[in-house]
Formats: structure tokens, sequence, C-alpha cells
């Protein structure tokens, strides 16, 4: 799906990006509004521990023990407005097998495109590039992309990692409903996880110049019990000559994920 998601950013954002330089070039902070919309382009990142677990957590050493304290998980406060995540009891006790066996099993390990939410609250930054009828975001990590229309195009073809997201403005909130993702994501190295009925709603409301307030409803009923909200801030990255850098991870787990098939895997 890295291919499908790729060719949509080609097609349609392209001309804009070449035309505009935004993703070469510091974003300077929006001038006002977006045919009457908040203007969300800059790059952006969350500041939390939601990528290791949305639910609250204490500080944990790695299973890999040779890595010490480098590939410890810090402690977080969580994310999940309720706390916990309302699992089925089938699916928690399979979140926990996920967790047990996370270094073998976690997508983030394989380099697969981390899937919405998860995109938005990785340790990298992501940029927004917004039009009236589309926006754009690029995220740091693998190159994830997505495209976000104003216009409903219709049932997505395929289900794909990043999935299909159709946003339109509620007052100075975008909205954004995602569908038509696959269950190929986790949402975090706890092994928090979904079925390919996972539903996700999605609101940025800002909340400043330099801060955007993000909350994403989820709803899976093959996984959960009730849908559930997690809630954070978004952070304007303000760094002089701010931009988007290469992270390209495929490469860097190719030996991880194909070196027992080489004649001679490497050392």
């Amino acid at each position: 799906m890295h291919q499908l998601d790729s060719a949509r950013f080609a097609w349609l954002f392209l001309p804009l990006v070449c035309a505009s330089g935004l993703l070469a070039q510091t974003p300077a902070k929006p001038a006002g509004d977006i045919e009457g919309h908040p203007n969300l382009n800059g790059i952006w990142q969350a500041v939390n521990e939601a990528n290791w677990n949305l639910e609250p957590h204490a500080a944990e050493a790695s299973p890999v023990v040779a890595v010490g304290a480098l590939g410890a998980a810090p402690a977080g406060l969580g994310v999940v407005t309720e706390g916990k995540i309302p699992y089925k009891p089938e699916a928690l006790k399979q979140r926990d097998q996920n967790y047990a066996k996370r270094i073998e099993l976690d997508p983030e390990v394989k380099c697969y495109l981390p899937g919405v939410p998860r995109a938005t609250y990785m340790p990298y930054p992501f940029q927004i590039v917004q039009s009236g009828k589309f926006i754009f975001i690029g995220y740091e990590y693998a190159n994830a992309t997505r495209t976000i229309y104003m216009d409903n195009p219709g049932e997505a073809p395929v289900d794909s990692w990043m999935g299909q997201s159709v946003g339109h403005w509620e007052g100075r909130t975008l909205v954004v409903d995602v569908t038509s993702l696959n269950d190929q994501t986790w949402f975090d190295r706890a092994g928090n996880f979904h079925s390919d009925k996972l539903h996700v709603i999605e609101r940025y409301t800002p909340s400043g110049r330099d801060v955007i307030q993000y909350e994403a409803t989820i709803e899976d009923p093959n996984t959960f019990v009730r849908p559930w909200k997690i809630s954070m801030p978004l952070y304007r990255r303000l760094d002089k000559n701010m931009q988007l850098l290469e992270f390209k991870c495929v490469e860097m787990v190719e030996e991880l994920l194909y070196g027992k098939y080489r004649k001679k895997p490497a050392n």
C-alpha cells in the first residue's frame, strides 16, 4: 500500500507542493484562515508517550536485555480519556499476547505504515499542507502520507494501512472520517490492536497559534465493547529551518525481514 498512498500524493498534491515548496522549505506561520477555515499549514508533533502505550503505564525495561536503557519504555500518563481501552474479553487476551511478543510482532519493528491514529503520535514530526478541496499530511516515519478529501470521493477501492480520509468543518474544528483501514497496524508498542472493522473519527481544533487539540474516537465492534477516545495536544515545530527529513526505515529492516533468504546473510 506504500505505492497506493504515494500515487495519491503524486497525482493530487505534486503540483501544489512544487509550486509552494512547502515540503522543502521552512514553513512560515499561517497568515490567516483559508476560505474561512483555520489555517493548519505547518509541521506538527505530539510530545507524549502514547506510541509506547496509549494507557497509563510505568517505565519498563526492554525485553532485549542487550540494549539496556536505550530500549526502555518511558512512563506515561496515558491519552485514553476513560483511562482504559474497553476491550472485549477475548480481544484483551490477544492484546496481552501481542505485548508478550511485541519485539517480534509490532508492525513498527517491520517498518509497516503506521495507520491512523498512530501516525499522529509517533515520535516523529508530520506536515499538513492545506487547500480548499484537499488536505495533505506527510509523515516523517516511513514516508507515510495521506490525503483528506473535503469532497467525498465515494467508497475506497481497497482497505489499506492509512485508510481513506474524508473531512469536513464543524466551526473551527476539522473533522476527519477515516475508513477502509486494514488490520495490519497497532495503536502502540504495547500490543493494543484492532480488526479491519476499525472506524476512526478525528477532530483537529486549533487552541492557539501553535497548538492543535487532537481527538480521535475509535470504534471497532469486533474488538471493543464500545467506542472510546484519545486526546492530546499537537505542537507546531518552531525550530529554525524546520522541515521533514527522510526516515526510510524499509531499508533498515531488510536484513530482519529477508536475511534468512539470502545466500550470504549479513553478519
